[in-house]
């Protein structure tokens, strides 16, 4: 007679929604006979809809119908079934289940069919106990009763007899208390009128001592199901018994599983993941354990040959995980990170090519791993010499790869390894294997966003005759990606350049691409010689736009693109550098002297998150000849561990280093970043100014009439051949009589020629009118119109600047003569 301890209902009894279980009943022929609530939360079909109906029509397909109909026949043959099975969702979705098939019997011969359903699906998501409970469910005995709504048994499994001894036939049309007495059954009977009153699912664990020769105390885990009929009442309860007496090895288990998901995959490095791994599972699972990668997968490089194609000798492995409770026990010829070799006859080639595990309860070298032995007797004979009785070898399997495999062996504990010990080495594996394949992705990921921001970064910047310049640029560490930092160096008219630093919001190819588009955007916008605000409010305009485009195109809430950006415009003739900035970090200037100082240069809103209400400010320095200018990316000054002042003060330090090249102090910065990974991209880009002598610049004031444009050419055609560049002198004639007719005739007042020598010959026209001059295609019988045409074709390249109160309209020589064409 089987006894239940006396602990309160209250304590007993765990009561919960379970959505991603559900129990429905079959007859014979297929016919669904019994639903229950939580089969409609999991298929979304009600019990009306389902009950009467063949329980094929939730299938995924017809093929599924199919298998289905052999799966039946297997029901029949073997008295259930476990497996997968594709189920379709009443919106029309497919659900990957698991379904297991219990055979019932009833009074007079009667058969009957128990479904239980879990979605894989969320099983994979949810907590490291539904797996496992699971898994124990599809490979454990359970017993299986169905009780009436007075609950009385009309339905049993043969299971049920092993776990209280009671034959079915004396169990039928009885009440729990009827069919045992003496058994303290009213707290599983209150259960059960619970279940039946609110359709909810029970679980209910007590203690009993069954009807056994062993006599001692079992565990057993019952969970209750209200059975609905067409009409959506309560037909019945269902309860599902399983004996958990093993189960404190179970929980430990469970505890493996939840230590596992924040013990593996802790970084983005595969090999720190293998051994990750193999600590984890040593001892709670192993007495030693060993985690091999396929050589190509350190590289973030997926294994060629898929599960089932390898032909021919197995792939190199390379050790990246290694755990043992006894220290040199698996001081193996192969290390962590070497090379290891897989015998093709031996049974870790097998698990490479079938992506099967491997499970050895009781390990006989010669009879279990084959004749490898003989061509490694090194490594057999350490197997040998560990004491190694039990061994599993898991591969590590991800999207029909195999990565590499995972050995795990016992020889401390004395119980060999079981199929539910196979399942639990499984689960971890594949956590693991989630983690690998992560890696893998995000550093294929990382490589073509930092390759595309490489491509998109300047490979060689210039200064030309107006600053000597160096940068570096250093990507985020694995765990963030490439960000959408940039630099440039852009030489623009007069000899002036402009230097630009910008840092994209995010990381991966996205801000990598979106850097490119505003580098490009930069660019064309300086070639229309636009002040610092002026472009800084252009730029804006273009990042705005690339946001309401990402409104246009996405369904979903559209991520903003937002950026910051400096821009800075230096001239050599002047040497002064006019800066304007778009909520990034200000620069930094050292002057001749180690001074350092910080212009008072306004914020402005980042790019694309205002309204564009608010101007950008532009603000002008004067800078000695030999100063530098340190233009970077919040990256290199800020951290979570100091304040914003402790980084600049620190960038302040490194540059003070008279006498030291551009790269030397580049290299000094970078050096003084902090050790531990950088979460954010580190852009610097350092310019020392120099200036244009007195002599390689030539400038006239010239009067507002007609006679000017005689003087202008005499003056310049003077000034040419002091410089030596007598070969000039025609080009630049027209060149200048075109300009300075075109000033006399638009401006109201007097305008300047200027002349500068430096890697070409610039000639500059200031005049007092604010309109730019725009190239038109003349009539046939217009006399005007030409001139510009005229200027393109003498000049290697002409454009106009807005300048105080004015304009300057340029155009530039090349100061060596072009060879000519043979």
């Amino acid at each position: 007679m089987t006894n239940i301890d006396h602990t309160p209902l209250t304590e007993q009894v765990r009561t919960r929604e379970t959505p991603d279980a559900a129990i429905a009943m079959i007859d014979a022929i297929g016919t669904v006979v019994g639903w229950t609530q939580a089969a409609e939360q999991l298929v979304g079909y009600s019990a009306r809809e389902v009950v009467g109906r063949p329980g094929a029509q939730v299938l995924a397909s017809a093929e599924d119908g199919v298998r289905a109909s052999v799966h039946g026949e297997q029901c029949r043959a073997r008295g259930g079934w476990s497996g997968p099975m594709a189920v379709r969702h009443r919106d029309g979705h497919v659900l990957k289940m698991t379904l297991r098939v219990s055979l019932l019997r009833g009074q007079d011969a009667d058969t009957r069919w128990l479904v239980s359903v879990t979605d894989i699906g969320t099983l994979s998501s949810g907590t490291a106990r539904g797996p496992l409970r699971e898994s124990l469910l599809a490979h454990t005995p359970i017993g299986i009763v169905v009780r009436d709504p007075q609950l009385r048994c009309t339905w049993v499994n043969d299971a049920m007899e092993l776990y209280d001894g009671v034959p079915r036939d004396r169990r039928f049309g009885s009440r729990l208390k009827d069919s045992l007495p003496g058994f303290e059954a009213e707290a599983l009977e209150v259960v059960m009128q619970q279940v039946l009153e609110s359709g909810t699912t029970m679980v209910h664990e007590y203690r009993a001592w069954p009807p056994t020769a062993e006599r001692r105390e079992h565990v057993f885990s019952a969970s209750f199901f209200c059975l609905q009929d067409a009409e959506g009442e309560p037909m019945g309860v269902c309860s599902i018994s399983v004996d958990v007496t093993g189960n404190r090895r179970a929980r430990e288990r469970l505890a493996i599983l939840s230590e596992a998901s924040t013990r593996i995959g802790s970084t983005l490095d595969v090999m720190q993941t293998g051994q990750e791994l193999a600590d984890l599972t040593v001892p709670l699972l192993a007495d030693h354990a060993l985690v091999d990668l396929v050589e190509s997968v350190p590289f973030a490089l997926e294994p060629s040959a898929r599960i089932g194609t390898g032909n021919g000798r197995p792939p190199a492995l390379r050790r990246a995980g290694l755990a043992s409770v006894e220290l040199g026990v698996l001081e193996l010829p192969w290390v962590r990170e070497e090379l290891i070799h897989v015998h093709p006859a031996s049974p870790f080639a097998d698990v490479l090519r079938t992506g099967r595990s491997h499970l050895v309860p009781v390990l006989d070298m010669e009879a279990h791993l084959g004749p490898w032995v003989h061509h490694d007797p090194a490594r057999a004979q350490k197997v040998r010499d560990s004491g190694v009785h039990s061994l599993m070898v898991v591969p590590i399997r991800a999207r029909r790869c195999v990565l590499g495999l995972a050995l795990f062996g016992r020889s401390r504990e004395q119980a060999p390894f079981q199929e539910d010990d196979l399942l639990l080495a499984e689960e971890l594996v594949t956590r693991a294997a989630l983690s690998l394949d992560n890696a893998l992705r995000y550093a294929r990921e990382r490589s073509a966003a930092l390759t595309l921001q490489r491509d998109l970064l300047p490979h060689r910047v210039r200064g030309g005759v107006a600053v000597e310049v160096a940068s570096r640029y250093v990507p985020a560490d694995m765990a963030h990606g490439v960000g959408g930092d940039w630099f440039d160096v852009i030489e623009l008219s007069g000899a002036r350049v402009a230097l630009v630093v910008g840092d994209v919001v995010g990381h991966g190819i996205k801000a990598a691409a979106t850097m490119g588009r505003l580098r490009t955007a930069v660019r064309t916008l300086a070639d229309l010689d636009l002040p610092p605000d002026e472009l800084l409010a252009h730029l804006d305009d273009t990042v705005r736009r690339l946001n309401d485009e990402d409104d246009d195109v996405s369904d979903e809430v559209p991520e903003v693109v937002g950026a910051t950006c400096l821009y800075a415009v230096y001239d050599p003739v002047t040497r002064r550098c006019t800066i304007a900035r778009a909520g990034h970090p200000p620069p930094l200037i050292v002057d001749p002297t180690g001074r350092v100082t910080i212009p008072d240069l306004p914020a402005g809103t980042p790019l694309g998150l205002g309204l564009g209400l608010v101007p950008f400010e532009a603000v002008e320095v004067q800078l000695p000849e030999g100063s530098l200018l340190a233009l970077y990316s919040d990256g290199l000054v800020e951290s979570r561990d100091h304040d914003l002042d402790v980084g600049m003060n620190r960038l302040g330090a490194a540059l003070t280093h008279p006498g030291s090249s551009l790269q030397d102090l580049c290299s000094q910065v970078i050096e003084t970043l902090p050790t531990q990974a950088q979460p954010d991209d580190v852009t610097l880009l350092l310019a020392r100014t120099r200036a244009l002598e007195p002599t390689q610049i030539a400038s006239w004031e010239l009067p507002n009439e007609p006679a000017a444009v005689s003087t202008a050419r005499h003056l310049a055609t003077h000034q040419l051949r002091q410089w030596g560049l007598e070969h000039l002198v025609s080009p630049v004639e027209q060149i200048i009589s075109e300009l300075v007719t075109n000033a006399i005739h638009h401006g109201d007042g007097p305008s300047r020629l200027r002349l500068i020598q430096h890697q070409v010959l610039t000639c500059e026209v200031f005049d007092t009118n604010t309109g730019h001059p725009r190239p038109r295609q003349p009539r046939t019988l217009d006399e005007n119109g030409r001139g510009l045409y005229l200027v393109a074709r003498l000049s290697r390249r002409w454009g106009s600047r807005s300048a105080t109160d004015g304009k300057v309209v340029w155009a530039e020589q090349d100061l060596l003569p072009k060879a000519v064409a043979r």
